[in-house]
């Protein structure tokens, strides 16, 4: 039978089997980009896991520790941003699962993909910065600030004044 998905694991030796384990380094290059918001793991990027699968009564116990490079860019400067993902998991897939969200062993295979995706999504940050100081851009002009501190405009004349500006200068 042939794994469809490299999410996917065989588990057919270790099935019914309380107490047997396995051990084991996967990596996954991804066909598909995994998150949507401001960083995001991309097509190609690779995500090692170091897996440990134990069978006990109720299934197939998978726990993990998950590494990858997340791309995106400063949510205050918009420069490119590479940012380190290492996420832990431990998941439970039962033999028979009796719940709508339980994650069950099919096949004699299970899927990682959900539990992976999970982890590594929830720990990306919703606003990555490049540094907890970094300045960001001028909201008049878009400067960088980190590259011009000492960056000012003129201030601006509320429009609701401009005729008693008029007025000043007549």
């Amino acid at each position: 039978m042939a794994v469809s998905s490299p999410f996917k694991l065989k588990v057919h030796d270790i099935m019914h089997r309380p107490g047997q384990m396995r051990e084991s380094e996967v990596d996954i290059t991804l066909t598909e980009v995994m998150g949507d918001g401001a960083m995001t793991i991309p097509v190609g990027g690779v995500i090692e896991n170091d897996l440990r699968l134990e069978s006990v009564h109720e299934g197939i116990l998978a726990t993990g520790e998950v590494f990858t490079t997340a791309i995106g860019e400063c949510s205050r400067c918009l420069d490119e941003l590479k940012l380190p993902v290492e996420v832990d998991f431990q998941e439970l897939f039962l033999y028979s699962g009796t719940e709508e969200d339980d994650f069950t062993v099919s096949d004699e295979q299970i899927d990682l993909e959900p539990v992976i995706r999970d982890a590594i999504v929830l720990s990306l940050p919703f606003q990555p910065v490049c540094s907890q100081d970094c300045l960001g851009l001028c909201p008049d002009c878009g400067v960088k600030l980190a590259e011009n501190p000492n960056h000012a405009h003129e201030q601006q004349v509320d429009s609701r004044w401009t005729e008693l500006a008029k007025f000043k200068e007549e």
